[in-house]
């Protein structure tokens, strides 16, 4: 019974030998860079965008718009759910009724994010642009008086 227990235990030993290895790197991560940071503030020289060597003109531009990483993400998914579409297709015929009903809950539920994000405004990139009207609607009457009026009238 004692050597079951100690086997059962001995198969945690890698887990635990990864734990401890992660955290010693993770700490040595930031005991490093807290001695091998520079401690002063950097000059302007240093701070200032550096382009090959020749003065800058004008500001760098400003940091791309959150929206822009939001659109990306949305790539990101939709480009994950591809992958996840090869596997499928490959094995449908052993899948059957259940891999396609996984498949479409995966579907339907990704679909369902872009619907909630396009619902927030992630794909609108600035503010809505409203239509004036310039001209009354046109309709039959109003077009046959413009044609069959003389120039002066029609103005």
């Amino acid at each position: 019974m004692g050597s079951d227990r100690k086997e059962a235990v001995n198969q945690y030993l890698p887990i635990l030998g990864l734990l401890i290895l992660g955290a010693l790197f993770a700490s040595g991560s930031f005991v490093a860079s807290a001695f091998l940071a520079p401690h002063k503030r950097p000059t302007d020289a240093k701070v200032a965008p550096y382009e090959c060597g020749i003065v800058p003109e004008f500001e760098p531009p400003a940091r791309f718009p959150v929206r822009f990483y939001l659109v990306a993400m949305i790539f990101v998914i939709f480009d994950i759910e591809v992958v996840f579409m090869y596997p499928f297709a490959v094995v449908f015929r052993q899948l059957a009724g259940f891999g396609l009903i996984e498949v479409l809950v995966f579907s339907l539920t990704v679909f369902g994010a872009l619907l909630y994000l396009v619902r927030e405004g992630a794909l609108s990139w600035g503010p809505r642009q409203h239509l004036t009207v310039a001209m009354p609607e046109r309709t039959s009457s109003s077009t046959i008086v413009r044609i069959g009026a003389e120039p002066e009238q029609a103005a």
